[in-house]
């Protein structure tokens, strides 16, 4: 059996806005929707704060299911990245 996994985005207030199968376009799409305003982008997790990078992002959802990244400033997270996958 192949685990086939999807990444969710979502908008500031949980409207879907798209799925997709590659990572890399789901943090390009997160990071379009969370750089309108003037200040940084920075991507949320339960751990903190980290740098907006495709790299960082593969390594926290490294081996990890059912994970939500969230982007936007320092203390309000405007996009949404849900990672989880297929089940058949």
């Amino acid at each position: 059996m192949t685990n086939i996994y999807i990444y969710c985005l979502f908008d500031r207030k949980g409207i879907f806005q798209g799925v997709y199968s590659s990572l890399k376009a789901a943090h390009r799409d997160a990071m379009k929707s969370a750089n309108k305003s003037l200040s940084q982008v920075y991507m949320h997790t339960s751990d903190g704060l980290h740098p907006p990078l495709l790299v960082t992002l593969r390594n926290l959802l490294k081996g990890q299911c059912e994970v939500q990244i969230g982007y936007g400033d320092q203390q309000r997270v405007i996009a949404k990245i849900i990672k989880t996958r297929l089940k058949e």
